[in-house]
């Protein structure tokens, strides 16, 4: 499948799209990822929400990074209802030729100083891209593989953490957040992130 190959061998099939089939990026964005009836897919997450709110940001700077333009990450965060809880936030310029996207390099370097990291130390990422963990963890930054539920585990693990929900992150980091698992123990269950 094109879309796959142009992925693999880009880390964006859109990448491929502009550069074998003069496909103008911004006019696909436009077309395509804005014109996704997303709507009725994407709905407001509560305990995403809640997760969220309970990071500790004197300690950590919530960041959003992301392989998409800067209108369809803005809008997915938005109906979601979790737009407000980041400081900022890393995107795909489809404007600038050629791309810099994950997992190259620039991409990681272009997130450390508009996050304004001190250094890759410093960097906490979690992706459900195995190749984008990878190079992460490669850097220096502290990452965690976000495994879909229904997701065999890959045969060689992409970073030092693999997690299946993000609510997994509290017991991970627990320095970053406000309440703690102990504190937590009182709040009725519900279902996983």
């Amino acid at each position: 499948m094109l879309h796959m190959k142009y992925y693999e061998d880009y880390g964006l099939a859109i990448s491929g799209l502009v550069m074998h089939h003069k496909v103008d990026p911004l006019e696909y964005n436009r077309e395509v990822d804005d014109a996704l009836p997303l709507d009725g897919l994407i709905t407001p997450n509560p305990e995403l929400r809640k997760l969220l709110e309970d990071i500790d940001t004197s300690k950590v700077k919530p960041w959003l990074f992301t392989n998409a333009y800067i209108t369809h990450g803005q809008r997915v965060v938005k109906l979601l209802g979790i737009e407000d809880l980041f400081e900022g936030i890393t995107f795909c310029d489809y404007s600038k030729l050629p791309f810099i996207c994950k997992p190259y390099p620039e991409m990681y370097d272009k997130a450390e100083r508009e996050a304004g990291a001190r250094s890759s130390e410093d960097c906490y990422f979690v992706d459900d891209s195995h190749l984008n963990c990878v190079h992460a963890q490669a850097r220096g930054w502290t990452t965690a593989h976000l495994l879909e539920h229904d997701m065999p585990e890959p045969p060689e693990r992409a970073s030092k953490y693999q997690i299946r929900d993000l609510g997994s992150l509290r017991s991970l980091f627990p320095q970053f957040f406000k309440s703690t698992l102990a504190d937590r123990a009182h709040e009725p269950r519900s279902s996983q992130l």
